[in-house]
């Protein structure tokens, strides 16, 4: 008996571990997947002039989603600590409903990858566009070809449908330069804005999609162990509250209460036996 309950408490405690371990694991990959999301995030709001606003849906979504896992895995460590049946289900459910969002982020990412080439294309022209004309419109396009240190769409060439030249010299901006102008003259950078910043957002999106993906379904592998693991700690509850029942079926203990007309000494007194000797009988001396 003793070696069958010693092997039932170990059974319990690998149940209780392996859903800690499961856990713990799900809130490393939620801070992984929330420290990639605020990156991509902060890279998206330094050229947000150049990227619509609905790009900034998938990262957002990852952001959200990052958070609630770190809640759901605390919920799944104090369910394991607990052995409650009921928490470790709810905590494979709710595994479960967040794998949805994942999904839906991770389609929104490699549907937008395809708008990337030419939404870059047509909001650098724009701006080059609005270069002269509106003072705001300086910083943003100053701040991409620093950034990134290139110059144009495809290369500075493009700069000669917005900025005047006298025929033999091409004005350029300055940040299209690739040193400081000496005398004048400006070298300007080889490399064009367009294929730059393009890769960036696509390498953004695809990070976004991969990643969400790659842990939803790891998701769903825990969300079944969940379900599994809960499956035997309910069992193991069964087995343990069965075997105390015999125990104290074995050793006479009753697990009803006693009504009291049933005990020894009111039995006694209400069924006195007349040839009975009790210390209420007078003395027969």
């Amino acid at each position: 008996m003793a070696a069958e309950r010693y092997d039932l408490n170990m059974s319990m405690k690998c149940v209780k571990y392996m859903i800690f371990v499961i856990s713990i694991t799900f809130a490393v990959v939620a801070a992984m997947l929330l420290s990639m999301a605020v990156a991509i995030g902060n890279l998206f709001d330094d050229f947000q002039n150049f990227i619509d606003s609905h790009f900034f849906v998938p990262p957002n979504l990852l952001i959200a989603i990052g958070i609630i896992l770190l809640v759901i895995a605390l919920f799944g460590c104090v369910g394991a600590l607990k052995e409650s049946t009921a928490m470790i289900n709810i905590y494979g459910a709710l595994l479960l409903s967040v794998f949805v969002l994942q999904l839906a982020a991770a389609i929104t990412a490699f549907v937008m990858r395809g708008q990337v080439s030419m939404m870059v294309r047509q909001k650098i022209f724009d701006s080059m566009a609005d270069y002269k004309q509106q003072e705001g419109y300086r910083n943003p396009i100053d701040m991409l070809q620093n950034t990134l240190e290139c110059c144009g769409v495809d290369g500075f060439s493009d700069w000669a449908q917005f900025l005047p030249s006298d025929g033999r010299v091409m004005e350029y901006p300055e940040t299209c330069c690739a040193a400081p102008p000496m005398d004048g003259e400006c070298l300007p950078r080889e490399y064009g804005c367009y294929s730059r910043l393009s890769w960036l957002i696509s390498q953004g999106s695809v990070l976004i999609a991969t990643g969400t993906v790659a842990v939803a379904f790891v998701q769903v592998l825990g969300a079944v162990c969940a379900f599994m693991l809960a499956n035997a700690i309910r069992r193991a509850k069964t087995l343990r509250a069965t075997r105390r029942w015999h125990l104290q079926q074995s050793l006479g203990i009753l697990t009803k209460p006693i009504e009291p007309q049933y005990t020894g000494m009111e039995k006694s007194e209400a069924n006195v036996d007349p040839d009975k000797y009790l210390p209420t009988s007078p003395s027969v001396n």
